[in-house]
């Protein structure tokens, strides 16, 4: 499984650098192997409307630390940015930038060619049994 989730990650990756639509300095960093599956996984768990670091960490089964450092590097990429927290004046929340949210559609994108790629080369009964495998895994059945 670690194998396949590499090879997919891998797909994504060269599929948001080859994107026309995606912002050109995120295609290049993506070409350069800057960005990483780590990456993705990161924007994957930071909502629309924002999120504490700490409670990213905790979505994405991180340490505060590496998701403290992973953060930094979209920041200064310009892909996410810090705002007060509306519940909490002592708090930060961290945000989609509008060049984050570019990324974040090409990220989604790739993900949806990648999807219909795998689809295409096990078959539709093949990919619908691993898609009902992975939900009944993770749900904890």
């Amino acid at each position: 499984m670690g194998l396949a989730l590499q090879t997919f990650d891998q797909r994504v990756l060269a599929l948001m650098t080859a994107d026309v639509q995606a912002p050109l300095a995120l295609s290049n960093l993506a070409s350069r192997q800057q960005i990483s599956a780590a990456h993705i996984h990161l924007m994957r768990h930071l909502p629309l409307s924002g999120a504490r670091l700490t409670d990213l960490a905790q979505s994405a089964h991180m340490t505060k630390q590496a998701m403290a450092n992973l953060m930094g590097q979209c920041e200064a990429w310009g892909l996410v940015a810090r705002q007060g927290d509306p519940l909490d004046g002592r708090a930060r929340r961290l945000v989609f930038t509008p060049l984050g949210l570019e990324w974040l559609q090409a990220f989604e994108r790739a993900v949806a060619q990648a999807e219909a790629e795998f689809r295409a080369q096990v078959g539709d009964e093949v990919a619908t049994v691993v898609a009902l495998g992975l939900e009944a895994y993770a749900s904890g059945q």
